[in-house]
């Protein structure tokens, strides 16, 4: 039963994930970025290259939704007959997520909502660096369930392609701020908002079995 409501949790999260998805590619890979609105914003910036951000950005997207999708198959992938596919998936979502940490802060300094936004971007840089590298430095240890944590903490912090956006969309939508606010304020709440939920769900596991409960609980459940 607990594998079966992880996978329907999981199920939930790839749906989301191809809407995502979907939006990218319209947005920026089936017609040309500079159409996008917060390309054009750019346009005008001091030292701004189209050329050079197209390198850094299309990289940046196609690796965070590389990331993505890993992220959930890994929860259900651990069984004693997939053990090397998890190896192979993990090393994939390493260094996607490893590429992806090097052209982050060129974008950051061209980031939509100017100074804040940059500070913002570069703080979610060093906590997808953070988890990510313990993750990866705990299973070097043989420290199989540290590794577990910290790689949940890590796709917390991968997961804020999503929110962040859900998150900009709500505060623009309620608040009418301007880029300059809601951007950074939408990614310091994706962020600390993602790891809490981590952190609730880590605890949630130590705590008791979970019946009846939320997608995302049921989907880190079935890691074990």
């Amino acid at each position: 039963m607990k594998h079966k409501k992880g996978r329907i949790a999981i199920g939930i999260m790839y749906v989301i994930i191809l809407f995502s998805a979907v939006y990218v590619t319209l947005m920026y890979l089936t017609h040309d970025p500079v159409n996008a609105p917060v390309v054009k914003n750019k346009l005008d910036q001091p030292g701004f290259s189209l050329t050079a951000w197209k390198v850094a950005f299309y990289p940046h997207i196609v690796l965070g939704t590389v990331a993505l999708a890993i992220g959930p198959v890994q929860f259900l992938n651990r069984r004693r007959g997939k053990r090397q596919g998890h190896r192979i998936l993990g090393r994939i979502y390493a260094a996607a997520i490893g590429i992806n940490i090097l052209v982050v802060p060129y974008m950051a300094i061209f980031a939509t909502g100017g100074k804040g936004s940059t500070v913002a971007f570069l703080v979610l840089d060093a906590a997808w660096l953070w988890t990510t590298a313990m993750g990866v430095w705990r299973i070097w240890q043989r420290n199989v369930a540290a590794h577990r944590k910290w790689m949940v903490r890590s796709y917390a912090v991968t997961w804020g392609f999503v929110s962040f956006r859900l998150i900009v969309a709500v505060i623009s939508l309620l608040t009418h701020a301007p880029t300059s606010v809601a951007f950074p304020v939408g990614v310091y709440v994706s962020l600390v908002l993602n790891l809490l939920v981590a952190e609730w769900l880590l605890r949630g596991r130590k705590a008791k079995p979970v019946s009846g409960s939320r997608p995302l609980r049921e989907a880190v459940q079935a890691i074990d």
